[in-house]
This record gives C-alpha cells, structure tokens and sequence, in this order.
C-alpha cells in the first residue's frame, strides 16, 4: 500500500496537539498540555490561544520526528475548524494554512465534535471499529450529544443537552467541593473510594432523548450549603460518598437517555467519545449495558478521549480519499454545527 502521511493538528482548546497518521496507522500523537489554566479554576481563553503560539511549532516538530517522516513527505494538512475557543482555533488554522500553502498540499477542515466518533475507525489491534449505523454519546467539557452515525460524514444529532455539558457539571460541581480544576477526574477518584447510594441527587427531567445539568449543579450547591451549615467539616469527611453518589446520578442519567435512543431507534451499536469518556463509570456502565442489553459497545482509549490530533487526522485522511480539500481562505468557526 502507498503510503499517505497527513499531519493532522487540534488547538480548539488548551491543549495544543500534533499526530501523523499512514493508512489508518497513527505513527505519532504529540500533546502539549496547559498548566496554567489551574491557577485559575478554568481555561483563561487570551491565555490558551498565546500557548498555543508558543507551543504549536515544537509540538508539529515533535509529531514529524516521532513519525520518521520530513514534512515533504505529507499528503496533506488536516486541522480543527471548531467548535472550540475562537483564540486557540485561529492558532491551528492560521499555522496549518500557513504550512500547507508553504508545501503546495491540500488543506482539510475537520469539525471536532465529528472527530471524536470518527476517533472508533483509527487501526488497532485490540479494537474493533464499529459498523454503521450505530450511535455516538459525546460527552466532554463543551458538549453533550447522542448522535446517529449512518456513514462517515452523514451523522444526525438525535438529542443534546439544553443548557451546560455533563464536563461543566463535573467540573464546577468539583468546584463546589473545593476540588482543583480540571475536577471531573478527581471526582471519578473519590467516586471510586465512596458509596454510590449514600446520598441522593434528583436527575433532570426533560425530553426523552435530551440533557439538562444546569439544575444539577445547582442541587449540589444548595446540599453542600445546607449541610457543611450543620457540620462545617462535611464535604471533607464524606468527599469519597459526595463524589460517589453525584457520579452515579450524572452516569445513570446518561445511561437512561442512551437506552431510550436505542430503544427509539432500534440501534445497539453504541459508542461513546469526548473527554468524558475517560470516566470510569461510564465505560462501566456500557459494559454492563453491554451483557445486560446486548449491546456491541466501542469505548475509546484514553489518549483519543481528551482532545488531540490522532482524531483529527482520522478525519483528515477520510476526507483525503474522497478527494475532499477546503479553500485556502477558510476561517474558523467558534460554533461550528455538524
């Protein structure tokens, strides 16, 4: 088989990553991650999009080296268009316009909500990629979605959240407990320690397919509140069962919706992406889901969970084979819709 580079590069938030991809074959993944966010409780948008100038060129140089290739060599330039900060995406589209003008190749746009579920048809040896249809649950920091994928660039949004992401839930609601950002991982560690059942949080009610999280942050604010009032010492001797019990809420009601657009459908192929997806009681959940239901489930790895550049290579080199290339005057798109 011919061999077909194309560099793929993601910047839509505070990470700047890099990834080479040859027939499927992911030959690098280069992450740059920003610190800097931590100081303050959140990604600090002028910040992230300066990292990303200071990072984007090592962190190319990185992904050709670690490939083994020159950059002569690439086919083609693959970068996210949106959804993502404004700032950290004219990085990426800047640079990779810049490049792909300099070597004379084609340029490809990618949405990066798609890239996360095409991220299931990178080549691996211990996974399989998922047949279509099936159904995709986004999940991260910026998004909540249930998808019907029907072909590579025909994908439907069955169902979305009406307000916050399930990522911004976990996240302030760590915030709440005085955990330092990025929470939602910290919250999965405590929840791993704590009894799911200890203490009861009410899931949002609204369309069967859709998502609410706005209330329930709001629940977690008030139950801290009224309860750290009768014993100031509360969030840090029951953190294990807080935790515990608020991912189990936030999992079963994914979980619920998930079983519903199954149902409504008549689709059992599901798979899930976004950095989320790196929670372990959602992959527990499709597991059981998995036996319980008869469910085929495809779970990501964690490095093509958060956000990164092997995904959006995937995309770039399915669009390639279409004979796909954008216009040299592309901008990027803030709210970029499928």
């Amino acid at each position: 088989m011919q061999n077909c580079y194309i560099l793929g590069i993601e910047s839509s938030c505070d990470d700047t990553a890099a990834a080479v991809i040859n027939n499927g074959q992911i030959l690098s993944n280069v992450v740059a991650t920003q610190k800097i966010h931590e100081e303050y409780g959140g990604v600090v948008p002028e910040l992230a999009s300066r990292a990303h100038q200071q990072n984007i060129v090592p962190v190319v140089s990185q992904a050709l080296r670690k490939a083994n290739i020159d950059k002569k060599d690439l086919k083609a330039i693959a970068f996210t268009r949106g959804p993502g900060l404004m700032g950290s995406l004219l990085v990426g589209t800047s640079f990779s316009k810049s490049l792909a003008m300099a070597l004379d190749i084609p340029l490809i746009d990618v949405n990066h909500m798609q890239a996360h579920i095409l991220a299931h048809f990178i080549k691996d040896e211990d996974k399989s990629s998922p047949e279509f249809p099936f159904l995709a649950l986004t999940i991260s920091g910026g998004h909540t979605q249930i998808v019907k994928v029907n072909h590579y660039f025909e994908m439907e949004i069955i169902g979305e959240t009406i307000d916050d992401a399930v990522g911004e839930a976990f996240d302030k609601s760590a915030k709440i407990l005085g955990l330092p950002y990025p929470g939602g991982p910290l919250i999965d560690k405590y929840a791993k320690e704590g009894n799911p059942k200890a203490f009861k949080f009410t899931k949002p009610k609204v369309g069967p397919l859709d998502f609410s999280f706005s209330g329930l942050k709001t629940a977690v604010l008030y139950f801290i509140e009224r309860e750290t009032a009768k014993n100031p010492n509360f969030v840090t001797e029951n953190m294990a069962d807080i935790c515990a019990s608020l991912q189990f809420t936030i999992v079963d009601y994914l979980m619920d919706k998930l079983k519903n657009a199954s149902k409504q459908t008549g689709i059992t192929r599901i798979a899930i992406g976004g950095g989320v997806s790196a929670n372990s009681g959602i992959r527990e959940a499709l597991q059981k889901a998995e036996k319980e239901l008869n469910w085929e489930t495809y779970i990501p790895k964690f490095e093509y969970c958060t956000d990164n550049a092997a995904m959006i290579a995937m995309v770039g080199e399915l669009k390639y084979k279409t004979n796909y290339t954008a216009d040299k005057d592309i901008s990027a798109v803030a709210r970029l819709k499928f």
